[in-house]
């Protein structure tokens, strides 16, 4: 595996645990070592990405359970209106009977279907997340094989979607978490995912 196949795949990685912490926190994140682990897929990329998951470590740590679950309440649910609601159509004024099927136009030209057990709705933060997670890593793949076609199409669909999705809306998202958030964990979630984007951005110029 050469260098830029080896950041690629800690650029996978870390995407993918990145939109794991926008699920409602839970104890295995510590006991799994989830944090570490993407302390360590950011160093291979991204200096000040793997100094965010170590703060992200540090802070769910440090903060108590429940207080955590009172701010992802606040936050992503609200007891009359989330703070910060963590859906694409939120952001972007896409509203109409089906805010949602632009996403899903993305999602089923990359093969990726919503699991059965996801009960939200797929321009969720997490769900695009991980979509942008298979794009780099299907990116990776085509990468490593030095399979050309596949990798200009890969490029292209994230490209896409980082204009007219999640790239698009991490910003007034994020900004929301740090105006509404009363734990330090969410702030530091919201600047790594906001830096995580533009940093993928920037990959693909």
């Amino acid at each position: 595996m050469t260098d830029t196949d080896a950041a690629l795949a800690a650029r996978a990685d870390y995407c993918r645990m990145l939109a794991a912490c926008f699920y409602q926190p839970d104890a295995a994140f510590e006991e799994e070592r989830m944090f570490e682990a993407m302390a360590e897929a950011g160093s291979r990329f991204d200096a000040a990405l793997a100094g965010d998951a170590r703060e992200l470590g540090a802070a769910f740590a440090d903060e108590d359970h429940e207080a955590l679950l009172v701010d992802y309440t606040r936050l992503f649910i609200g007891p009359v209106a989330a703070l910060a609601p963590p859906y694409g159509s939120s952001w972007l004024g896409r509203d109409g009977a089906s805010p949602v099927l632009p996403v899903l136009s993305c999602y089923e030209e990359g093969g990726f279907a919503v699991a059965d057990d996801f009960l939200d709705l797929p321009d969720h933060a997490a769900a695009e997340l991980e979509f942008l997670y298979l794009t780099i890593f299907r990116t990776a793949e085509a990468t490593a094989s030095a399979d050309l076609d596949a990798l200009a199409r890969w490029e292209a669909l994230e490209r896409r979607f980082l204009a007219e999705h999640i790239g698009a809306w991490v910003g007034p998202f994020a900004g929301a978490i740090r105006d509404g958030t009363q734990t330090s964990f969410y702030r530091v979630l919201a600047d790594a995912a906001e830096r995580f984007v533009a940093s993928e951005r920037a990959r693909l110029g």
